[in-house]
């Protein structure tokens, strides 16, 4: 069963203009939305978390509004529906965007812009600026603690990129030079002065981990990366109720799929728990799940776990 979920004159000062002038200054700028998703499992379970959370949209909204300039309101309207396709379960979207003083002599009125998108058509226009990131990690945004992340084995740098864009100062490490570099660059072009990135060896043979300084970080990633030698390095690099989250393959996944290439590379069942015990586990579960990794499902051990000091913060499995 598909419904919609409507949003109507999300208000917020934005930088959008074709002259420099118009863009170095907040104006106010209005999106109306019109989400198309599937209603059935959240009018079934009352759970918030079976639904499209229309509050979560907004904020998102929000944030992508105000912390980005553009030229055009085009410009601004294609950011916002990869934003929504990438972070929701929405299969069609219809977004108008808007300037609500435009620098008009003789509009007494609003002017903007009025787009509509499914997900497969979008998906095509999308498709360079890279990987979204995964789903879990969108899914757990709301347990990270603001302020400085690490992005271990970052890659492409799908996941960095949707951190530094929720404001997170973020440090970016991989021994990929050319992956670094190039994200260097991405950064720079979308305008992130807030994500750093390093080359650095993390397998190299050697007792010293200058890349983990001690209480350094509030949130750390690590997706599809396993080098068991790390955990108690990148443990104490958490600040006190720094938030782990960690997803990876299980060996079901190399029994199944014959991927990694490596079975060493894949968890034993509840070998994250095992890696990870001095922390409180605030969600756990092994499984099948679809939007890890490539299209399709996988199966993985998703885990979010928290330093010392969470206090109030209780234990929960999904």
């Amino acid at each position: 069963m598909t419904g919609k979920i409507i949003i109507e004159r999300l208000e917020f000062q934005g930088n959008c203009g074709v002259s420099l002038g118009e863009r170095q200054k907040h104006q106010p700028l209005a999106v109306d939305l019109e989400l198309e998703c599937q209603t059935e499992p959240a009018a079934m379970s009352d759970d918030i978390r079976q639904a499209v959370d229309y509050a979560q949209v907004a904020d998102r909204v929000i944030e992508v509004g105000t912390a980005q300039d553009c030229a055009l309101l085009e410009t601004f309207a294609e950011r916002l529906l990869t934003m929504l396709f990438s972070e929701f379960p929405i299969e069609r979207a219809k977004i108008w965007v808007r300037k609500l003083t435009p620098p008009l002599k003789h509009a007494t009125g609003s002017v903007g812009v009025q787009l509509e998108r499914s997900r497969s058509s979008h998906r095509i226009k999308a498709a360079g600026p890279g990987p979204t990131p995964a789903r879990f990690l969108t899914q757990q945004l709301h347990r990270l603690p603001k302020g400085k992340a690490l992005d271990i084995a970052a890659g492409s740098g799908r996941h960095s990129l949707y951190l530094a864009s929720h404001g997170y100062h973020v440090d970016a490490i991989d021994r990929d030079e050319q992956a670094m570099v190039q994200l260097a660059v991405t950064a720079k072009r979308q305008n992130f002065p807030n994500l750093h990135v390093r080359t650095i060896d993390l397998e190299r043979a050697t007792d010293e981990r200058p890349e983990f300084p001690k209480h350094e970080y509030d949130v750390i990633i690590v997706f599809f990366y396993l080098h068991r030698a790390l955990f108690p390095s990148l443990i104490e690099s958490l600040k006190p109720n720094g938030v782990l989250i960690y997803e990876t393959f299980t060996i079901d996944n190399y029994l199944r799929h014959h991927h990694p290439r490596r079975w060493e590379f894949c968890l034993a069942q509840n070998e994250l728990l095992r890696l990870t015990s001095t922390l409180n586990v605030l969600s756990y579960d092994e499984g099948e799940h679809n939007g890890s990794h490539e299209p399709g499902s996988a199966y993985t051990a998703q885990l979010v776990a928290q330093q010392a000091g969470a206090g109030s913060l209780s234990h929960e499995s999904t």
